[in-house]
């Protein structure tokens, strides 16, 4: 009987990817054997979170960062810096935002269900830009001046959700929003791989960076990072830490904090429910360490092989073809024949209710494609997977 069996859950075979929905990836051993070590002594938080600090910031060039409850916890402490700074009046009375700077800006076809975390900092998202390109009416989306035109006296922070296809680039929301004096805080939850990624954003300009700690990174899963600016960052910690202790023996890490610059003690700010355990810390600067010295071809070998099983084991399909699609990051995709009689969703649906229990990325399986994402498969997972989808398809 393992731990699940004794809840009464039955484990799946996880082949979506790393998704909050389906619990993310499997930890490896030296990130598990950290957080149980990490378990069995006591710390000070707030020198835990200024230990981390100092290694966010080596490997991402950041001033300094901290471990968050995830990355929208990250986009929440990071909204709620920009708007509270280091003021402690300010920060008690959050999401309540009078007399503060309370507006947002952001690229309306970067409007996503995270930006909630954004929101209940308390302040209200402004759009700019037409996705033209989105809507099949022209070829443009917002540009640098209209997010210019957009700042007044109100403005807290420029909101940019970043991948591959955001407009405009990120250097000239940063030249925009710094010539007003305005911080940029950049979504990078699902930016990683490549390594590289943890310092493109600070280098291009952002003043703050959240990243997901639990999906390629492979940490816990409720871990993150959030990175930037020192002052911005010590905001977040902060809004985030229990300060329930006498000013007078309140003593932080100055790394960290500068207790200096402060007239006094924050109260509990909007962050506390954001707040992280010190096994999360320790697991997630594992993995950190372990993601930024590991070779990504070695990853996408391991990766590969096991799309290649799976093909091989269900070789050709009467009601669909199956192919190998490698571009860094291997998958195996059976595309459904117009003919086959069976609906991509519902061939899904049948594989997460069946033994095993599968679950696979269903993102285009209403138009009949069905993707299979092994970055969290276990080393076993391949030849049973593989003949349940055999045995649904057909």
């Amino acid at each position: 009987m393992g731990i699940y069996d004794d809840i009464g859950v039955r484990t799946i075979i996880n082949a979506k990817g790393a998704s909050t929905r389906v619990s993310g990836g499997l930890l490896a051993p030296e990130v598990t054997a950290a957080m149980a070590e990490a378990a069995t002594h006591c710390v000070d938080m707030a020198d835990l979170q200024a230990g981390a600090s100092k290694i966010i910031a080596g490997v991402t060039g950041a001033e300094a960062g901290i471990v968050t409850s995830g990355a929208a916890a990250g986009l929440l402490l990071g909204t709620a810096a920009c708007v509270a700074g280091l003021d402690p009046g300010r920060m008690s009375r959050l999401p309540d935002t009078t007399g503060m700077k309370n507006e947002v800006i952001m690229v309306r076809s970067q409007r996503n269900f995270y930006d909630h975390a954004v929101r209940a900092a308390g302040v209200k998202i402004i759009e700019v830009g037409l996705p033209d390109r989105f809507a099949g009416a022209g070829v443009r989306d917002a540009e640098g001046w209209e997010i210019a035109d957009a700042i007044t006296d109100r403005t807290a922070a420029v909101m940019y959700v970043a991948n591959g296809n955001a407009r405009p680039s990120l250097e000239d929301v940063v030249k925009a929003a710094h010539g007003r004096n305005v911080p940029v805080l950049v979504d990078a939850a699902a930016q990683l791989p490549p390594v590289s990624n943890l310092k493109r954003f600070i280098a291009a300009g952002a003043d703050l960076v959240s990243f997901s700690g639990g999906k390629a990174i492979g940490g816990p899963q409720g871990s993150g990072i959030l990175c930037g600016r020192r002052d911005l960052v010590m905001s977040a910690v902060l809004q985030m830490l229990d300060l329930d202790i006498d000013w007078s023996m309140w003593v932080p890490p100055a790394n960290l904090i500068d207790k200096d610059r402060l007239p006094g003690l924050p109260q509990h700010g909007i962050g506390r429910p954001c707040k992280v355990g010190k096994e999360t810390i320790v697991g997630l600067l594992v993995a950190l360490r372990r993601f930024v010295a590991h070779d990504p071809e070695a990853v996408r070998k391991v990766n590969l092989a096991r799309v290649e099983k799976m093909a091989a084991e269900l070789g050709r399909m009467r009601n669909g073809t199956v192919s190998v699609r490698d571009g860094g990051s291997p998958k195996l995709v059976v595309m459904l024949n117009p003919d086959a009689g069976k609906n991509g969703l519902a061939v899904c649906l049948a594989l997460q209710e069946g033994t095993p229990s599968i679950y696979l990325d269903s993102s285009q399986a209403a138009n009949g494609v069905i993707s299979v994402n092994p970055t969290c498969m276990a080393d076993g997972d391949a030849v049973p997977l593989a003949r349940r989808l055999r045995e649904v398809i057909g």
